[in-house]
């Protein structure tokens, strides 16, 4: 690693997180967060100073052991989460736990664990939402609900961190050509079409413009939808 500016993203390994991880590359050196060691480690090759972060989020021991030594940090991304759509009806407690455990409370530990790097560094915690995040549609109840939490929290973690000169802004991109998009399509029964979603490298190009906003302002929130076609 190098003098650079230090970000951890969470997810890196696809979709919005790699994108994230590719548009601040040039910037930061890298912890790149995810499970698949393989797929983390082929992208740390391609960029100029990253290194592979593999902890299994929802595992309390993994992520106390992963965070130990991190002891500044600028920037913190959270974009690992899951959707898992249906009924209400048909929604399990399993479903409602486990879309909570990733999408909300690995997202509150994680940011606890690291508070202090994020304190000393005057870091910048950015939270990857949805669009289900600001509304809720029939069939979506989990993972809208997981969603509306997390802007919750992030609304909570600004109004007790600002004060100590940690910035946080959470970003509500709509459809975005993703392989969990892919998979929410085949459920809605409905073709994938990413054409006419946004891509990946556009939205992390406005989590890029976040970070790099000037210490007079703080973007709060963002709100990213693709172009009508």
């Amino acid at each position: 690693m190098t003098d650079r500016q230090l970000a951890l993203i969470t997810g890196a390994s696809r979709g919005i997180g790699k994108a994230v991880a590719d548009a601040l590359g040039d910037t930061h050196d890298l912890l790149l967060g995810g499970r698949d060691e393989k797929a983390l480690s082929s992208l740390a090759a391609e960029l100029p100073s990253a290194r592979p972060w593999v902890a299994e989020l929802t595992d309390q021991a993994a992520l106390t052991a992963a965070t130990a030594g991190i002891d500044r940090l600028d920037v913190l991304v959270h974009s690992a989460g899951i959707s898992r759509l249906g009924a209400l009806l048909d929604l399990t407690p399993d479903v409602w736990r486990e879309t909570y455990e990733l999408n909300v409370v690995a997202v509150a530990e994680l940011t606890r664990l690291l508070l202090p790097a994020l304190r000393a560094a005057a870091g910048h915690v950015v939270l990857i939402n949805s669009g289900q995040g600001l509304n809720a549609n029939a069939r979506w109840g989990a993972y809208a609900a997981s969603k509306h939490a997390l802007r919750a929290y992030g609304n909570v973690l600004r109004a007790e961190e600002e004060a100590n000169g940690v910035r946080v802004t959470t970003v509500f991109p709509g459809r975005t050509a993703t392989d969990m998009q892919r998979e929410v399509r085949e459920f809605e029964g409905a073709p994938y079409e990413p054409d006419r979603y946004m891509r990946p490298e556009s939205v992390a190009d406005v989590v890029k413009a976040a970070v790099a906003t000037p210490r007079d302002a703080h973007v709060h929130e963002l709100v990213i939808r693709p172009m009508s076609r």
